[in-house]
């Protein structure tokens, strides 16, 4: 018999590509996809024994998400991990609409582009698992990271949305909501000189795993670390203008120096 199938994006680098070692110490093939190459990622995967396929895309663009689905082909997948993602720090008067409009496109429209065949084919089939990356940022008003926060709310929320309309399919959705991780984020969004982004923070293989045990185990959602609990249960009850100012003081730009 052929191994399982999982699709992991953003899985050149990070969170994506920790849940594709994961993936791959279980012996599912990967079909993989960033808009980074793959120089490292690569032979680290092909090293499981496992079939490892990428695809260097903007999954931003239906072209790209296209791109996808075409190697995909007519293939079963069992595991589809959606992970790609970015940030955009600044504040969002100064920033160009096709820099945050690459945002929404990546985070939430190529997202759904995306999930919603695949999750159409699961939910024919009758099993299958989707893992989403949302973000405790979608619990917070996102001072200087406005756009980003906005998207990270919306995939939050549809994340438990879908995972509920697909609920008597065999079909489960889990949220995975970090925190601040050590990845390139921050330098992508260029958030360098702000206070998170030269705070300590969480190991990517470490939020992974608490990412892919939660798919495993069907949960709608889960939040990586005491920490990150905690800022998403104040959220809860604090008025948006609190977070707001909260979130201004770690986001806001030369707020590290």
């Amino acid at each position: 018999m052929a191994n399982k199938l999982a699709i992991v994006t953003s899985a050149s680098t990070g969170i994506g590509l920790e849940i594709a070692r994961l993936a791959a110490t279980e012996g599912y093939d990967l079909l993989v996809a960033a808009d980074t190459p793959f120089v490292d990622a690569a032979p680290a995967l092909k090293s499981e024994g496992v079939s490892v396929e990428t695809i260097e895309a903007d999954l931003a663009t239906e072209q790209g998400v296209k791109q996808l689905l075409d190697r995909l082909g007519g293939r079963p997948v069992d595991v589809l991990v959606a992970n790609a993602g970015h940030g955009l720090g600044g504040a969002f008067i100064e920033q160009s609409p096709q820099d945050w409009q690459h945002v929404i496109n990546t985070n939430v429209t190529g997202t759904l582009l995306l999930i919603q065949p695949i999750a159409r084919r699961m939910a024919e089939r009758g099993e299958g698992k989707i893992l989403i990356t949302g973000s405790i940022a979608g619990h917070l008003a996102g001072s200087f990271q406005a756009v980003y926060n906005g998207t990270k709310a919306f995939i939050d929320s549809f994340s438990a949305a879908l995972g509920n309309e697909l609920k008597d399919t065999g079909v489960t959705v889990t949220c995975l909501k970090p925190g601040a991780t050590e990845t390139e984020f921050f330098e992508r969004a260029d958030m360098e000189d702000t206070k998170v982004g030269q705070a300590k923070k969480d190991d990517p293989a470490d939020v992974a795993k608490t990412g892919w045990d939660a798919m495993t185990s069907g949960q709608t959602a889960v939040t990586y670390g005491l920490k990150n609990k905690l800022q998403v249960a104040a959220a809860g009850v604090l008025p948006e203008s609190v977070t707001a100012a909260m979130h201004r003081a770690q986001a806001e730009p030369g707020s590290g120096e």
